[in-house]
């Protein structure tokens, strides 16, 4: 890890529980979860995606009822992250309402934090206006430039290396299109007047090449 990045992250985890009203976790928690982005089976649920959706988030904080809650959320939407496993989301959640219970924050900002967390499996519309960040921030590099996007791509293929080609790209060509499919792929106004034209340019010219290539 780039020390200048570790430092540039320490900043902002001390400064998103500073927003709770909590004094920052224990040193270790940081280290730790910059352990699990940094885990070698990954390649775009990494310490990369997570700085971006931190730069993101700070882009649309005027957005956010509860910031820092959308903040700590994404600190924890990706700490428990295996791609044979159906349950992440949910492990890194209860971490997540963990550390805030160890923190003493009140119990409500951790079952909110918990929730937002679990808004990032991307099953339901979002029930909150936080919720809505959380997993627009988290979907904003389905809206990067063309180059960034593809190096997504590729960093998700890695991480599914251990999946056959053909079913890769069937089962990756399914899920981009459900995403097409939608009437917004952003539900924040924001987000949704940056990055919805450009998302779907995106995911039309990734779902082409997928099934020409397949």
């Amino acid at each position: 890890m780039q020390p200048a990045l570790l430092t540039a992250l320490r900043r902002t985890w001390d400064t998103t529980w500073g927003g709770l009203g909590l004094q920052p976790a224990d040193a270790t928690l940081f280290v730790q979860v910059c352990a699990r982005y940094l885990e070698r089976h990954r390649a775009y649920h990494t310490l990369q995606h997570l700085q971006e959706c931190l730069a993101t988030c700070e882009e649309v904080r005027a957005s956010c009822e509860r910031p820092a809650e959308v903040q700590l959320a994404l600190w924890f939407h990706d700490a428990i992250y295996d791609t044979k496993a159906s349950d992440s989301e949910e492990q890194s959640a209860a971490w997540a309402q963990r550390a805030l219970a160890a923190a003493r924050a009140p119990a409500q900002v951790g079952e909110r934090v918990r929730d937002l967390v679990l808004a990032t499996r991307h099953a339901a519309t979002p029930a909150s206006v936080d919720a809505a960040v959380t997993v627009d921030v988290d979907l904003a590099i389905l809206g990067a430039d063309e180059h960034r996007f593809e190096e997504y791509e590729r960093q998700v293929r890695f991480e599914y290396a251990w999946v056959p080609e053909p079913l890769y790209r069937s089962g990756r060509a399914r899920l981009l299109r459900e995403f097409l499919a939608r009437p917004a792929i952003y539900a924040t106004a924001a987000l949704r007047q940056r990055l919805e034209e450009r998302g779907r340019a995106n995911l039309r010219r990734s779902i082409e090449a997928l099934e020409r290539e397949g």
